[in-house]
């Protein structure tokens, strides 16, 4: 185990939607995949654990997603499955941001809205992605055996509940559709996966959108992501304004 006060710089980072079970049946009409669904973040969305998350202008539904981090220590180029741990070189813990407003999801958009019909800008702005600053070497656990993931939102001052944990995602990594090996495999079949990237391997269920009413992050929240045998990533929630990205 190593923590270090940076946040790890990933090259490439490749993110995997509807990649739990429950997570799919909690999203009423979704079926699960019959194929990883993939997309990608970039550098500009890296933040390291306390830095602040910034809302940007014009989304109303910022929303969390507690996600196992898979970090490649060996270069993957059409890596069988039975080969793919072998390219792993250990885990950290993120938080795959999303503005659901722009992503287009209908418990979150005003009347008159619509979403922005691909997940580019809802998943890529500045800050939407919280890295935990402790990494965990493939000897240390086993994903495969389970590990437990959770988030929480702790509301700021002046809020219901202002200060207090309120648990929202309570998963395991047992629940994957697509395991580890078999995402690796699939991705290097036509992406070149290289020592330092990233890979996101998906969310449980618990998200605020699909709570009734939906429970998204306001300013002053602060929000906690945790993996068991890994460590947390919490960060504050701040507005956007002219100076908010200076760090």
């Amino acid at each position: 185990m190593v923590r270090t006060r940076a946040v790890i710089a990933p090259g490439k980072i490749i993110c995997v939607g509807l990649n739990y079970r429950d997570h799919v049946a909690e999203g009423a009409g979704r079926e699960a995949p019959e194929w990883p669904l993939l997309f990608a973040k970039f550098a500009n969305t890296v933040i390291a654990d306390g830095e602040p998350i910034i809302r940007p202008e014009g989304t109303h539904a910022l929303d969390l997603e507690v996600e196992l981090g898979v970090v490649i220590g060996r270069q993957a180029r059409r890596v069988p499955v039975e080969d793919a741990m072998a390219h792993v070189a250990g885990y950290v813990v993120v938080n795959d941001v999303s503005a659901r407003d722009w992503q287009g999801n209908k418990a979150a958009l005003r009347e008159g809205q619509k979403g922005d019909g691909q997940w580019l800008r809802a998943k890529g702005s500045d800050t939407f992605l919280p890295i935990g600053p402790t990494f965990v070497t493939t000897d240390e656990l086993d994903p495969a055996a389970g590990l437990r993931l959770r988030s929480w939102r702790i509301p700021g001052p002046g809020r219901p509940g202002a200060g207090e944990r309120q648990l929202m995602q309570d998963g395991t990594t047992a629940d994957l559709i697509f395991p580890i090996p078999e995402l690796i495999a699939f991705i290097s079949r036509h992406i070149t996966l290289d020592p330092g990237d990233l890979i996101a391997t998906g969310t449980p269920s618990g998200v605020g959108v699909f709570r009734d009413p939906p429970i998204f992050l306001e300013p002053g929240d602060r929000v906690r992501c945790e993996i068991d045998g890994i460590g947390s990533v919490e960060n504050p929630v701040i507005d956007w304004t002219a100076d908010s990205r200076q760090r």
